[in-house]
């Protein structure tokens, strides 16, 4: 049998009834619902949204300071190493060998190390040491 919309059933027990309250019964004369007031009566819903207080008091805020740059990531010549000759090394490359964390969009390449390989090497910024390492081992450096 072929399964389509007609006959689709969810999983037993996944579906459970709502207690029914407010009734009288088995939980006592309030039925869980407290004494007097506005949810203790008959068909109430929608309290949360009962103005703009309980909305603000609803979205998450945003703890400490906030920086409005975007963050840029530090990295040495010397870790451009592991990176084959002749290679154009840009941001996705950076990525794909683990030399930048999830989310990091901007790069600056240091001048700490030492850069044995010819490599074109795209970033936001280089630092003048940096450019003087790569350009002596023979690469290249662009500013994307």
């Amino acid at each position: 049998m072929a399964i389509n919309l007609s006959n689709l059933h969810s999983a037993r027990g996944a579906i459970k009834k709502s207690k029914v309250v407010g009734r009288g019964g088995k939980r006592g004369s309030y039925s869980g619902r407290g004494m007097k007031g506005q949810k203790a009566r008959s068909g109430v819903s929608g309290l949360k949204a009962l103005g703009l207080k309980a909305m603000m008091q609803s979205t998450p805020k945003l703890r400490g300071f906030q920086s409005p740059y975007a963050k840029v990531a530090d990295i040495n010549v010397g870790d451009l190493n592991i990176f084959t000759e002749g290679m154009i090394v840009d941001l996705r490359q950076l990525k794909r060998k683990g030399l930048l964390a999830r989310g990091e969009k901007h790069v600056k390449i240091l001048g700490k190390g030492q850069l044995t390989k010819k490599l074109v090497v795209s970033a936001d910024s280089f630092s003048a040491k940096a450019k003087e390492v790569i350009e002596a081992a023979g690469g290249k450096t662009q500013v994307r």
